[in-house]
């Protein structure tokens, strides 16, 4: 039997045919290469409409309202599928984890380095000098061996980054002193609460207003710290101030950042390099006349000969690694939102705190564990919230 995929047939024609349920050998026939039928492919009904009564066996001939079938060959077309892969957003998060998880692991071992520093050398306003100094020179360094463009600047750019340079100093000096007298882990418990002093200064000093849930996220950090300084075994109360002080002078480093800068085209590396020169110009005076030449030779002398040559290395370390951290923290500013800053700096100081309690095997009762977490986990819930509930801002007119 020989047929067109285009004939069409009836359901009496279908069923005297004997094609609704072929036999083996009708589908030998049909697909039998010597025959006059040529389906290499299935056949499948396109339409059946109007089924009717089946005419008898005598009767071939069509009628009205029976089945009308047509059959046709089945063709296979390629469907397009399109996986869209975005590199660049890829590249981006690798670029940023990477960023992260280099300043963590810097200031980390920067921390380190800056105790043992202290313990055996208890002069907090040189190591200070000498952090800015080792950044200071690697970054006039860098620029005279044109491995990084030196920034275009002008007076109004130093000018607009002196009070930034005073507060970033007076931070940088009180932190040192605070990890002379206490505990690494103890003096991060207490910077933890920077957010605090942020919103008070912020509110009281310049006028803005906050939300309620603001408020009420600082209550874990202040009463976190407050526990956790409450029951420090080693309590120093020149420690204590000093990180206090660190957070206020950080606060007021970052609304003079935010004032003085805009507009101005520096980027984060060479922004906090330009920082750091004018910071060891504001602070070397300063040190000489606090502590002073002679002391330092008496201490220095004192540690190299307790210490050995290692002493060197600490603190080419503690003032290299300072440099480092606080640079890629910078260039990671440029790449995030200030939220996941906020929220990264939270997650660096957890770092330092666990790595410093196992290094120096500092002693740690539970209740004083409970309010560190709950500082920190108010400082967590506080960038939340600040960047859920919007704050409404209001100036005030001097």
């Amino acid at each position: 039997m020989a047929f067109s995929p285009n004939q069409s047939y009836t359901t009496a024609n279908l069923l005297k045919k004997s094609l609704f349920l072929p036999k083996p050998q009708a589908l030998q026939t049909l697909y039998h290469p010597k025959r006059n039928v040529h389906l290499h492919k299935p056949l499948h009904i396109s339409a059946a409409t109007g089924f009717a009564s089946v005419a008898g066996p005598e009767d071939s001939s069509p009628r009205a309202g029976a089945a009308r079938c047509n059959a046709y060959e089945a063709r296979s077309q390629p469907v397009p599928i399109s996986i869209e892969f975005d590199r660049e957003g890829a590249a981006q998060k690798l670029k940023i984890g990477a960023y992260f998880a280099t300043w963590w692991a810097l200031n980390v071992v920067f921390n380190i380095y800056n105790k043992k520093v202290l313990n055996a050398f208890p002069f907090p306003w040189l190591t200070s000098t000498l952090s800015l100094a080792a950044g200071s020179l690697l970054m006039l360094a860098t620029w005279a061996s044109r491995i990084a463009p030196a920034p275009d600047t002008d007076l109004d750019f130093w000018k607009a980054l002196f009070p930034v340079a005073v507060a970033h100093t007076i931070g940088h000096v009180a932190a040192t002193v605070s990890m002379s007298k206490v505990a690494v882990s103890f003096t991060h418990i207490i910077k933890s609460g920077e957010p605090a002093f942020t919103v008070l200064v912020s509110r009281f000093m310049l006028g803005e207003a906050f939300s309620l849930p603001v408020y009420l996220s600082l209550l874990p950090i202040i009463g976190g710290c407050a526990l956790s300084a409450a029951t420090e075994l080693n309590f120093n109360l020149t420690g204590f101030m000093g990180a206090m002080l660190s957070n206020l002078a950080f606060v007021f480093r970052n609304i003079f950042s935010k004032r003085g800068m805009n507009g101005k085209s520096v980027g984060g590396m060479n922004y906090y390099a330009c920082l750091s020169i004018m910071s060891l110009f504001i602070l070397t005076p300063f040190a000489i006349a606090v502590e002073g030449p002679q002391l330092w030779a008496v201490g220095w002398e004192k540690a190299v000969s307790q210490i050995g040559p290692n002493f060197i290395w600490w603190v080419v370390a503690q003032s290299v690694f300072y440099h480092l951290y606080n640079q890629v923290s910078y260039m990671s500013l440029n790449e995030i939102s200030p939220l996941t800053f906020s929220i990264g700096n939270t997650m660096k100081r957890i770092s330092v705190i666990v790595a410093s309690i196992i290094i120096f095997n500092t002693p740690l009762q539970p209740i004083n564990a409970l309010g560190a977490a709950i500082a920190i986990s108010g400082t967590f819930l506080y960038s939340q919230v600040l960047a859920f509930a919007p704050r409404a801002m209001h100036e005030k007119r001097f």
